[in-house]
């Protein structure tokens, strides 16, 4: 079967996957603790990006804003930032760190982020010599690349501001990519029983924040800087995600010999036994009967469902580059049909991952890849009749397009936020690959209900 790459056609864009590449590098820095990063730029920058977190995760993040003028495109808006980071340091006393993430307009300009860092420095050395505060900047204009390479940026720049050469550690790093806390969960609990300590760049486990006795609540990430200046002393490091952390665990390699291993992303069994094997490879630690339970559990759940449900629906996916593809991957191991994928920005390395080559290989149905895709080429598809699809696996941004059309939606990814707690929930690893196939499961089961399409067959299954 043929699987088909090309980028979209149209010249504008309707309905769009991803948001701008700022909004990358915020999620990146909030999994920093002691960390408030600084938005070089209009308010909204900062302001509608908070909004998609707190849609997301319910809660609430601390991202600062230079939030700069009409008068900034004429005179500059460097005072703005330096005005930032005086008016954080003094505010916040155990703030240690302060990304200072570009946007379209300050980019426009001109503004010498580097060389306003270089000054600012010097200052706080002046105003506060008991402090380190370290200043990392991120250059992420909004006119090109999206979400996912502001992410891949942002970790980036603190690997290289940060990383430093020392005593080896016995740690396993993981670039976690853009993930939920759920997922960190699963990826610790398989760390811990392979008995290995793991450097997670970065550790978003406690965005699910809990409430505690004295009412005080926390939500921020709690990858500290000492971890992430030690990710240069790792056995090795593994990215999850090769569009979301992959060139960070790149350059750790190039300079200073810490094995790399890009992927993949550990969605389904067959990628996870691979994730696990690389563990096992670059520790020395053997793989324990525990996680051959759990490999075993997610088995018998996808063959519970795939021959008498799943065989031969098919599925379009949409989303990050990496989970659509890792999604896809799952589809084929339990009988579902990947007929159409969509990724949504302009990153021309799209059309040469190995990854297609591998699902054209694999797959039983044509797939159709689309980059630097929108939400209209599968809208436009449904509505012309030029594809018919039994559900949509993406984040709620597409809700609209399976209510109008009366297919069921499986939500995955970033933002969902017309479902509740999904981001408790893993879909990476073998708990991940359960609780996808089961959840895929009842929103056809609800559907068949729905529709009264042979729900008869529920009684007896």
């Amino acid at each position: 079967m043929a699987c088909t790459v090309k980028q979209r056609e149209r010249a504008g864009i309707i309905n769009p996957m991803y948001t701008c590449q700022p909004a990358g590098a915020q999620y990146a820095s909030i999994a920093i603790k002691d960390c408030i990063p600084l938005v070089h730029g209009g308010q909204g920058c900062c302001m509608f990006v908070r909004l998609l977190f707190a849609q997301h995760f319910k809660e609430n993040f601390d991202i600062a804003s230079s939030s700069i003028h009409e008068s900034a495109a004429v005179f500059g808006g460097l005072p703005r930032v330096e005005e930032g980071v005086d008016s954080l340091v003094k505010r916040y006393p155990n703030l240690r760190i302060i990304p200072i993430i570009t946007t379209c307009s300050t980019e426009t300009i001109g503004d010498d982020i580097d060389g306003v860092v270089t000054k600012i420095n010097r200052q706080l050395k002046k105003d506060f010599p008991d402090r380190k505060v370290y200043l990392v900047p991120m250059h992420t204009p909004s006119y090109s690349g999206s979400q996912v390479s502001g992410y891949n940026v942002a970790i980036q720049a603190l690997i290289s501001t940060l990383a430093k050469k020392g005593q080896p550690n016995g740690k396993l790093n993981i670039f976690t990519g853009w993930i939920n806390p759920g997922d960190v969960t699963e990826i610790k609990h398989i760390l811990k029983e392979m008995d290995v300590v793991g450097n997670l760049v970065m550790d978003t486990e406690s965005f699910d924040s809990p409430t505690m006795p004295d009412k005080s609540s926390f939500t921020h990430g709690t990858t500290t800087i000492e971890e992430i200046a030690d990710t240069a002393n790792s056995l090795g490091s593994i990215a999850l995600s090769k569009y979301e952390g992959g060139s960070a665990a790149q350059f750790l390699q190039e300079e200073f010999d810490v094995p790399a291993v890009i992927g993949p992303t550990p969605i389904g069994i067959a990628n996870t036994d691979t994730f696990i094997k690389n563990i096992s490879k670059l520790t020395d630690k053997k793989v324990p009967d525990s996680l051959a339970i759990d490999r075993g559990k997610a088995i018998d759940a996808l063959a519970d469902l795939a021959h008498m449900f799943f065989a031969d629906k098919k599925v379009a996916i949409y989303g990050h580059p990496d989970l659509v593809l890792g999604l896809a991957q799952f589809c084929l191991e339990c009988e579902l049909k990947p007929v159409l994928l969509l990724l949504g920005d302009d990153n021309t390395a799209y059309a040469k991952d190995p990854r297609l080559a591998e699902l054209e290989k694999k797959a039983d149905c044509d797939i159709e890849v689309i980059w630097n895709s929108d939400l209209w080429e599968l809208e436009s598809r449904i509505k012309n009749k030029e594809l018919e699809v039994d559900l949509i696996m993406g984040h709620s941004k597409g809700r609209f397009i399976a209510i109008d059309h009366n297919i069921p939606m499986v939500r995955v990814g970033f933002p969902t936020f017309d479902r509740a707690g999904l981001y408790r929930h893993p879909v990476i690893g073998y708990n991940g690959a359960i609780w996808l196939a089961e959840m895929i499961a009842n929103t056809l089961f609800a559907d068949m209900e729905y529709k009264h399409n042979k729900e008869y067959i529920l009684n007896v299954w």
